[in-house]
């Protein structure tokens, strides 16, 4: 008979299920969870803003581009607007299960949010604004990532998704800028 691998790091089911009963009013957040409910709370609603942030900014420069390539750049800043609202959603949704409130609140938006929402302007000087933009938030992103660690990784684990995102995102604006300028930005 081959060895049974020990458990004992694992809460028998009893326990489990003793607990799911109590502190009913806490939803998704168990005793278990190893954070600070109100830290994570906190850095997911700066999250939540610099996701909006970025919609607005992608949007915004989706119908004020122009020039002989701008149809197929716009439809690349309405994807990007896309993907930013799906995160913004997901970091709502999180701060919801986390028992807080989302803040979707404009007033202030702009010093919550890691990113700048950005000026219009020549194509180029938008590409460089996103790009600019998507570099920030995937450090910001991979800090938070690290900060969250194995004490939420619910949270971890969505951010990663966020983080393999922008990084596509930051890949797809410094090709559009090579494109344009003929010389990588990042080369500088």
């Amino acid at each position: 008979m081959a060895d049974v691998p020990d458990n004992t790091f694992l809460t028998d089911v009893q326990t489990l299920r003793e607990r799911a009963k109590r502190s009913l009013g806490d939803g998704a957040v168990m005793p278990s969870y190893q954070g600070d409910v109100n830290q994570a709370i906190d850095l997911l609603q700066a999250v939540l803003a610099t996701e909006l942030v970025c919609v607005l900014r992608y949007t915004m420069h989706a119908i004020s581009v122009d020039g002989l390539t701008s149809s197929s750049v716009a439809e690349e800043f309405t994807e990007h607007a896309n993907d930013e609202r799906k995160h913004m959603l997901a970091a709502a949704e999180r701060i919801d299960q986390l028992g807080g409130v989302p803040n979707f609140d404009p007033e202030g938006l702009a010093s919550r949010s890691a990113t700048e929402y950005g000026k219009g302007g020549t194509l180029v000087e938008m590409v460089k604004q996103n790009l600019i933009a998507e570099r920030l938030v995937i450090e910001h992103y991979q800090e938070l990532i690290r900060f969250f660690a194995d004490h939420d990784p619910t949270t971890r684990i969505m951010l990663e998704g966020f983080l393999k995102d922008e990084e596509d995102h930051a890949t797809d604006m410094h090709d559009l800028l090579i494109a344009h300028e003929g010389t990588p930005f990042l080369k500088d």
